[in-house]
């Protein structure tokens, strides 16, 4: 399997949405999200380590006339590098719990998104059919969408949750809403990810992180901020905050020092 490279979009007008696939295990689902997604006019498909081969016979049954879309699928090797380019994440749960706090429906999700989506790439990441997407998975996301199903049967088929939400997407843009979010201003998923193993390792340092267990208040770090939508003036001045705590607490040396001893 290889990975493929990202590519500038061709129109730079059109709504620049994402469809991540985590470990999709179904050719016939795999197609059916790539017809889902022509449906509603998006084709940038994304898949981390599809558990078939996405462009089998399966597949392109299912895709009928959105071949082109599930032949022009990228692969990655990981979930952080298919967002790289992606200045929101949106990870799909039906889980409640720790972690998984402000839920919001697709409703509200494309409510959200819709603003930033205009002008800069968003992602909308669905996990496994059987499993779902992993809490260090969610990680990489900033906001979570929540289907509101019945309890007696809470999980919906993978191309059915695309749809779904791919339909919220539409209906807003139909609407033609119009909501400031700074979106020309947000940093990448990859910059956000850059700052926060910074903030994990300065954290750690000073002993405010438990190291048997340090994501347990990083991902409250992660919410916190995630909410916020840094844009990379405020990433940059967090990391130069923490380049302080790793020169106060004898992990970094200061440019002062550096040319004190060179002197």
């Amino acid at each position: 399997m290889v990975q493929t490279e990202l590519v500038e979009p061709e129109n730079p007008g059109k709504l620049q949405l994402v469809v991540v696939l985590v470990e999709p295990q179904g050719a016939l689902n795999i197609g059916s999200v790539c017809r889902a997604m022509l449906n509603f006019g998006f084709t940038d498909l994304r898949m981390v380590n599809p558990q078939v081969d996405h462009l089998s016979h399966d597949a392109r049954l299912m895709a009928v006339k959105a071949a082109t879309v599930l032949e022009n699928a990228h692969v990655f090797h990981s979930l952080e590098d298919a967002l790289a380019d992606c200045v929101l994440s949106f990870g799909t749960t039906r889980r409640f719990g720790r972690y998984r706090e402000g839920l919001l429906h697709p409703e509200e999700a494309a409510g959200r998104l819709f603003p930033v989506v205009q002008e800069k790439p968003v992602a909308l990441v669905f996990g496994r059919e059987d499993k779902g997407l992993l809490t260090s998975e969610l990680d990489l996301c900033q906001h979570f969408i929540t289907i509101p199903t019945d309890e007696n049967l809470p999980s919906m088929n993978l191309a059915q949750a695309v749809s779904l939400c791919l339909y919220e997407v539409s209906k807003v843009r139909g609407q033609t809403a119009r909501r400031t979010y700074g979106c020309e201003k947000l940093a990448s998923s990859e910059y956000l990810e850059s700052m926060y193993q910074h903030m994990r390792q300065s954290l750690l340092n000073i002993g405010y992180l438990d190291p048997q267990n340090p994501d347990h208040i990083l991902r409250s770090f992660r919410r916190i901020l995630g909410r916020s939508g840094l844009n990379d003036r405020e990433v940059r001045i967090l990391r130069g905050l923490f380049n302080q705590i790793d020169i106060y607490s004898g992990h970094k040396f200061s440019r002062k020092s550096l040319r004190e001893n060179n002197e």
